[in-house]
């Protein structure tokens, strides 16, 4: 039996479960997924959770189960590429023919002494409990710090303005204007409801350093009763770890057929790929449709193709609490109720029609 590994069970190894299974995967193949936890986390939506807005169920879908399909629950630690080895925590280790890295991403710190000890997550389901914890235990009038004003950022200050809107919400952020990725258009609407909805925006902000309830902007203190870092991401440590070529972000470099240069069997997928765009659920998936076109074709002792056109994102959609949104749809900007429709629609779709 030939042995494909799936490192993580988030968007891309579960694009590459939903195309292999049930009727595309040679009889001997073998599948293993490892994951610290025994379903799919939808991550898209963990603002939401530490939000309180929505109950930890709403983003739990059940893995695919398949009779070449075995799952290994546990911390990855090590990847021995050159033996083809992967460690886990509890000292076990899996053997692999093939294997797909895809083990997401983690906070990044800029090196900001005390935002690792004393801040606050939602990039992982753990951590987003824990935060879900923190802010919904807060007694009225607390003050929330969120450091970071991209789409994690202001999606969690959005929803817990609404869930919780006896809270003083601070958002901070380097530029001048929030969600410098989108039209001023957009970001300037973002920001009009925020001033409605009583955020206050802090603008050119530098956090020097983070003590317990202590946030320093430009090295002067805000006391702040809970902090919540969503200033940016870095690739997953083990990946961090690997011996091979990365871009200025630390994220693998990939031939074209997203395999490892050297390494033809290994192959990397989502947040931890150096691509053209930022990571996204929606990269990670188009990337995963070409990894098993290339899986398929290595199995049949056929040559993989020689380049794959380029991945075309539909859009980037974002929630402003439950009723308003804003986004790109086709380079479009759209704001108010029809890209909130759209990005619960799209959930929707994910959950009940992808084949699981």
């Amino acid at each position: 039996m030939r042995h494909l590994v799936l490192l993580g069970g988030g968007y891309g190894n579960m694009r590459i479960l939903l195309r292999l299974l049930p009727n595309h995967l040679p009889e001997n193949v073998h599948i293993t997924l490892v994951d610290r936890v025994s379903y799919h986390c939808l991550k898209t939506e963990y603002y939401a959770l530490a939000a309180g807005t929505i109950s930890d169920h709403h983003i739990r879908v059940p893995f695919p189960e398949h009779p070449q399909l075995t799952y290994c629950f546990g911390e990855v630690v090590k990847v021995d590429l050159d033996n083809q080895t992967v460690f886990l925590q509890d000292d076990s280790t899996i053997s692999y023919d093939d294997l797909v890295i895809g083990l997401g991403c983690e906070d990044k710190y800029h090196g900001v002494p005390g935002a690792e000890e004393f801040t606050y997550s939602i990039q992982s389901i753990d951590k987003a409990r824990a935060t879900y914890q923190k802010l919904n235990n807060l007694p009225p009038r607390s003050v929330v710090g969120i450091v970071g004003a991209g789409l994690s950022g202001v999606e969690l200050a959005s929803e817990l303005s609404e869930s919780r809107p006896d809270l003083h919400v601070m958002l901070f952020d380097r530029g001048e204007r929030i969600l410098p990725m989108f039209p001023e258009r957009l970001s300037d609407y973002v920001e009009k409801w925020f001033e409605e909805h009583k955020v206050e925006i802090i603008r050119r902000s530098n956090i020097t350093k983070v003590e317990e309830n202590v946030l320093y902007n430009h090295d002067e203190p805000i006391d702040c009763d809970a902090i919540v870092w969503t200033a940016g991401i870095q690739p997953n440590r083990v990946v961090r770890e690997l011996d091979v070529a990365k871009d200025a972000q630390g994220r693998v470099t990939l031939t074209k057929q997203h395999h490892i240069p050297g390494y033809e069997n290994v192959y990397v997928v989502g947040d931890c790929a150096s691509l053209p765009h930022a990571p996204s659920a929606q990269l990670a998936e188009g990337q995963a449709e070409q990894i098993v076109q290339v899986l398929q074709k290595r199995w049949n002792g056929e040559d993989p193709p020689s380049e794959f056109p380029p991945i075309k994102l539909k859009g980037i959609l974002g929630s402003l609490g439950k009723k308003h949104g804003f986004g790109l749809v086709a380079d479009r900007p759209l704001t108010g109720r029809v890209p909130r429709l759209l990005k619960s629609g799209v959930l929707w779709m994910y959950k009940y029609h992808n084949g699981y």
